[in-house]
Order: C-alpha cells, then structure tokens, then sequence
C-alpha cells in the first residue's frame, strides 16, 4: 500500500494569528507597550524633522511650511572651511578610542578571570565600577583641576619637559586627557559584558585542556577568547558603527577656542549652528550626514563579519 502523504499546514492569515497570539500573551503585550511608545515618541516621531535639512528652515512657517532648497545646506557643509578638520578629529578621537578604550576592558576581565581570591576580585571590580557613576560634568572639573597651570596633571608633564602651561588649554594634549578619562571613567563598566561572556564558557573545557597539558596561557588562547569570541565581534561591530558619534557632551564642557583645532568634533559642531547660532536647517544636514557615514560603516562591518567567521547583528 502507498503511503498516505502529510496533509500541508495551513496558515492561518497574519491578523488572526496576532489576535490569537494577543489573547494568549496579552500580559507579554501590556509589558512591552511602555517600551514600544518610548521609542515611537522618543526615536521615530522625531525622524520628521529630517525634512529641515532640505529646507531653508524658519520657526514662524514649521517644518512643512519652509522653502525647499534640495542639497544645499550639503553643498555648504562640503565646502565649508571646518569641513576636513571636523572629519579629522571626529575620526581620530574615535579611532583612539577604539584602540585603548575597546581592547583594555576585554583584558581587564581576562585579568579578573584568573583571580582566585573571591574577596579581592569583589573589591576590584567594584572600586573600577565606581567612576561609571560619576557625572560627566564632575569628571571634567577634576580635568580642569589637575590641568591647571599648577595642577596635578600639568606638575608631571612638565617633569617630563613639557613648557606649553596648563596642559587643559592645550590643543595638544586635548585628544589625551579626553580619551584618558574616558578609559578611567568606562573601564570597569566596559569590562561587565566581557565577565559575563567568561562566566558562560563550560568549565569543562578547562578540564580537558589541563588533562592535555595546557598551561594558563594555553589555556586563555584556545579556550577563553574563543569563548568570549563571539561577543567581542558584536560589540566591535557595534562599536565601529559609531566611529563619527563621538558625543559633544563632554567635548563642550572641555574645549574652548585655543582647542578647536583637535577638539572641535562634528557634535560640538552640530551644537555651536544648530542651538548657539539657531541654524537649524544646517546643523540637521551636518546631523544627518554624520548618521548615514554610520550606518555605512555598520553594514560594512557587519557583511565583512558575516562572511569572514559567520558572526554578524542582523
């Protein structure tokens, strides 16, 4: 006798099985609503006002009622005389940060990791998470306090030859005590991730790696980073993906005119037109330009990712 062929499942239409799915889950439902509304209101309702950078911009008329004016507040950004230096320090304070702020959290943890005494892998964690608390605004004033002319900071640099005066004025060293902090400030924090992903590997791998003669060393490269692989490509990815969002917060409370020339970043830029000087219509182009040099940069890290070890956010 034939075989009898399975009957095909039958889908029920997408509006039912939603309906279906709410009356089952509407609990699930009830919780997530804040969350969806915050980024309705929050994120997406705000992506209106995109329009401005194609508009000569003016309050009386709004946001539908401006004069459109295409690609020119672009045009200006493109020859604008700040245009390069913006690009370059926005690139460059990136890029520092991502070689000392991104791997020194991963090593922290791996020096964790290998701590055996409970009590003081407790107390070392936590003092290193303590700075993450502090305001942004309180960490400057310290810069600004040991970057005095007769400050702490100042006090070495010029042990070490340095006759330039307070080091806080100095476009030289503005680069330095930015990303500085920031360590200082992000590593204990940064590294949290990194402790949970070493959390998560099977001890068992650690067994069969002594059982075959692995040292600590041995052990760390075959068994811990390819463990905690997978999350640092993704934070990567992510990270690249922000390489033109240097935030302007902390860059405004530092830099003044005799730093503008490695501190002036698009952010700050975006600040100075778009709420000092009321050129809206501009600062949402500069905005909009930095967003989409982002979101390049993330695809293109994410299909490299994708196609080189199969990790990859979407």
């Amino acid at each position: 006798m034939k075989s009898k062929k399975p009957m095909p499942l039958i889908k029920k239409p997408f509006k039912e099985r939603l309906r279906t799915d709410f009356k089952k889950h509407w609990q699930m439902y009830l919780i997530a609503l804040p969350v969806v509304l915050y980024f309705l209101i929050f994120n997406y309702a705000p992506m209106v006002g995109i329009v401005m950078a194609f508009e000569k911009y003016q309050i009386k008329k709004g946001i539908f009622g401006s004069a459109f004016i295409g690609l020119a507040h672009f045009k200006r950004l493109f020859t604008s005389p700040f245009f390069w230096r913006l690009i370059k320090n926005t690139l460059l304070i990136s890029f520092y940060g991502l070689l000392f702020s991104f791997p020194l959290p991963i090593i922290f943890a791996l020096c964790l990791n290998e701590v055996r005494n409970k009590a003081f892998k407790k107390t070392v964690q936590t003092i290193s998470y303590l700075p993450y608390f502090i305001s942004v605004v309180v960490v400057v004033s310290i810069l600004f306090d040991f970057g005095k002319a007769n400050g702490l900071i100042t006090n070495i640099a010029s042990f070490f030859g340095w006759d330039g005066g307070a080091v806080i004025s100095s476009a030289k060293w503005f680069r330095s005590l930015y990303i500085g902090s920031n360590l200082w400030q992000h590593l204990g924090y940064n590294s949290i991730i990194f402790i949970s992903a070493l959390a998560a590997i099977d001890p068992t791998l650690y067994e069969a790696a002594r059982i075959d003669g692995a040292n600590r060393w041995q052990q760390t490269l075959h068994v811990t980073l390819p463990g905690i692989a997978p999350t640092i490509v993704v934070l990567l990815i992510l990270r690249l993906g922000q390489i033109m969002g240097v935030g302007y917060e902390k860059i405004i409370l530092m830099y003044g005119p005799s730093t503008y020339e490695t501190g002036d970043v698009i952010a700050s830029y975006v600040y100075r037109v778009g709420i000092l000087d009321a050129d809206y219509g501009y600062s949402t182009a500069v905005n909009l330009f930095n967003s989409i040099v982002n979101l390049i940069v993330l695809c293109t890290a994410n299909f490299i990712s994708r196609k080189v070890n199969e990790t990859s956010i979407w």
